[in-house]
């Protein structure tokens, strides 16, 4: 598990996250008015769009842009975004849960609260920005990269995380309880500060500095007691 180039706990390199490149088609301007549950939004430009409150539980989005939009308190549950670039999102409070993100990129986003639990996330970036209390307990994560990005308490309980990757982000108490990680890469964190859960980091490659960082965690978890 400790900085071993040649894979989480095995010989072998650990497997690459294959991120997602989105190229978006030609894009026309969404004319505004409300979301509709179960709607269909295809190859539209989301600009500025004040999405506060609005209810698109089931809708799905494709080959879609949406820069600077507001979507505080938005009801997005088992919505499908796929092949869509997020960039600059705020909001807290966005509900997410069993949503699906296939081929997204998010970029730069300013979020907190969002509840993303019971998601599946498969070739998705997140570069930049900072999401707090990021829930994600039993989502699947499949090559998904978080880049260069600041994840405040995020909530991995119970989900499954294979080949991701956190290259620069500050990670500040992570909770995996009850995760379950392959080919997890987290050499590259700036910061790794693991709350709960840091049993189950088997599947994941670390470096000889972040163990030495954790260690009192490690520690506590088998009931050692170090003192002197």
């Amino acid at each position: 598990m400790a900085d071993k180039r040649g894979g989480a706990g095995g010989p072998g390199k650990v497997k690459k996250a294959r991120r997602a490149q989105v190229r978006l088609p030609p894009l026309v301007p969404w004319t505004g008015g409300e979301l509709e549950p179960g709607g269909d939004y295809d190859g539209l430009e989301f600009s500025g769009a004040d999405l506060t409150g609005q209810e698109g539980t089931g809708a799905r989005f494709m080959d879609c842009g949406l820069r600077a939009c507001r979507v505080d308190e938005a009801s997005l549950g088992r919505a499908r975004v796929l092949d869509c670039v997020l960039t600059g999102m705020r909001g807290v409070g966005t509900d997410l849960a069993e949503a699906t993100l296939r081929d997204v990129e998010v970029v730069d986003a300013r979020l907190g609260g969002v509840q993303l639990h019971g998601g599946m996330l498969e070739r998705v970036v997140v570069r930049g920005g900072k999401i707090d209390y990021l829930n994600l307990r039993k989502a699947r994560l499949r090559d998904v990269v978080f880049d260069g990005c600041v994840l405040v308490e995020p909530d991995f309980a119970g989900a499954r995380l294979e080949r991701v990757e956190f290259p620069g982000c500050v990670l500040r108490g992570v909770d995996l309880t009850g995760a379950t990680l392959t080919d997890v890469d987290l050499r590259d964190a700036a910061r790794l500060e693991i709350a709960r859960g840091v049993d189950r980091l088997g599947g994941a490659v670390i470096s000889t500095a972040q163990l030495l960082d954790l260690a009192p965690v490690f520690a506590a978890q088998m009931g050692v007691r170090v003192e002197g």
